[in-house]
């Protein structure tokens, strides 16, 4: 299968147990994940934040006074992609134990989740929208190694 191309930009803020995240987020990781979410080229750039980065954004930006796991912010849809994705490292690493997924699994689904966001894709706006797209994102999953992120 031919992937699209991606510039990316991949930033760590300063945080506690950022080097734990790091670890995890290589670049060829990332970009791979990424990639296989792409329906055309992007320019893209990730940033982890830590818990007060991610309040502050979400609060700024959607207007919820709390850290989600990602937020994503698309610039332009046609005819590449350019967006940012925002990932808050306290949110995903607490999700995941939660979840009882690997710290690696769960970035790359909210990876995949965030780059479908920047391309249009929308949950919220019906169930049968997010059916579709959780059904996309659990075929990217599988192309990629991993589980059904929605699995129970």
């Amino acid at each position: 299968m031919a992937l699209n191309q991606l510039s990316l930009s991949l930033q760590f803020a300063k945080f506690d147990d950022v080097a734990e995240h790091r670890a995890v987020l290589s670049r060829s990781k990332v970009t791979r994940w990424i990639r296989h979410a792409l329906a055309v080229d992007a320019e893209i750039t990730v940033r982890i934040v830590g818990t007060e980065e991610g309040q502050s954004l979400n609060r700024e930006f959607r207007k919820k006074d709390y850290a989600t796991n990602v937020l994503t912010f698309d610039y332009q849809q046609e005819p590449s992609v350019m967006a940012d994705l925002v990932l808050c490292a306290p949110v995903v690493e607490r999700e995941a134990k939660g979840q009882n997924k690997s710290l690696e699994e769960h970035y790359a689904h909210l990876l995949v989740h965030g780059t479908l966001h920047a391309q249009g894709w929308d949950h919220e706006t019906s169930t049968e929208d997010a059916e579709e797209m959780e059904a996309y994102e659990t075929d990217i999953m599988a192309e990629l190694g991993f589980e059904d992120p929605y699995a129970k």
